[in-house]
């Protein structure tokens, strides 16, 4: 079991920035992190997700305005978002996926805000 806490989240008007960050329960060593975000009446899609080897990929939509990053040592994820404009307005998740004993395991956070004004 992995507990998963973001924060970060708030109003913002566009253009301006905000930081989201992801706390693990335990160690996120050799574990897929990412980011998704849902907003109202549509799907969750993934925006960026970061490999156990570090190797990162974006939504195309955030291309070049979002960076995700993890701290193995501290156990956190963070998404720096910048550049935001009112189409980012959702709930964002944070995501750890990983196999153990050939089992593949998701868990979640409980989501935070981003709302970004025009």
């Amino acid at each position: 079991q992995v507990q998963l806490v973001e924060s970060g989240g708030g109003l913002v008007q566009a253009g301006e920035s905000l930081r989201l960050s992801c706390a693990a329960s335990r160690s996120i060593f050799g574990m897929n992190m990412g980011w998704y975000r849902q907003a109202p009446g549509k799907q969750r899609e993934l925006v960026a997700r970061i490999g156990s080897a570090g190797s990162t990929n974006y939504a195309d939509s955030v291309k070049g305005r979002f960076t995700i990053s993890n701290d193995n040592a501290k156990n956190t994820v963070a998404l720096q978002m910048n550049g935001l404009k009112p189409e980012d307005t959702a709930v964002y998740y944070c995501n750890i996926n990983f196999l153990f004993r050939r089992k593949e395991y998701d868990y979640w956070g409980q989501g935070t805000q981003v709302t970004v004004s025009s």
